[in-house]
């Protein structure tokens, strides 16, 4: 392993800038849509079942079934793979943002109604800080989440670490295999790692 690090860096560094890349915009992009998605559920209950109905749907179809369905669409390539890791986000997103911001105490909400707050102030200034943690608590999960399928995710052009594993596994090249596995895996709990001391201290 050590060895073919050193006579080929750019093809381990490479595939885990693409990774890091891949996970980055997907979790921007899954933070904003879900944001939207928690204030329409915090306006309403079926509304919030709908989505939730939706999302676990969506989460239950095997991540290259999804893909599969997506490329006649927007083809090959990173786009797709955003648009299905940015799907099966909103499902963890979703369920931990409603979670934590229905398990406010209410007297807490009412008291801050009935000194004039807005619903729009309670959220912002209430529920939203006294939920970070299982709002944190969605993102760490969303990100491993991420990291994991966007490995599969190779399987459509999207770059990656899974292309390097990926094609370890085509050609029988051990390092290739194992530097795929051990960086996605790595990059996982590295990441849940870090998170998780961030959440712990919320």
């Amino acid at each position: 392993m050590i060895e073919y690090l050193r006579r080929h860096p750019e093809k381990v560094a490479g595939p885990l800038v693409e990774h890091i890349e891949l996970v980055l915009i997907t979790l921007a992009v899954s933070l904003a849509i879900a944001s939207l998605l928690t204030l329409l559920a915090m306006r309403s209950g079926k509304v919030s079942d709908v989505l939730n109905n939706i999302f676990s749907v969506v989460y239950s179809i095997p991540s290259l079934a999804l893909f599969a369905l997506l490329i006649p669409v927007t083809g090959l390539g990173r786009t797709s793979a955003i648009i299905v890791l940015t799907l099966y986000n909103q499902y963890i997103l979703l369920k931990s943002f409603t979670t934590g911001l229905r398990e406010v105490d209410p007297v807490i909400c009412e008291a801050a109604e009935g000194i004039g707050m807005t619903d729009m102030q309670i959220l912002t200034k209430i529920r939203i800080p006294l939920a970070r943690k299982a709002i944190f608590a969605g993102i760490r999960l969303a990100v491993v989440s991420t990291i994991g399928i966007g490995t599969i995710a190779a399987s459509i052009n999207a770059g990656g670490l899974g292309t390097l594993l990926f094609e370890g596994l085509r050609t029988i090249n051990t390092p290739k295999i194992l530097w795929g596995s051990v960086l996605s895996a790595g990059l996982a709990l590295l990441l849940n790692r870090v998170l998780k001391m961030v959440e712990n201290r919320l």
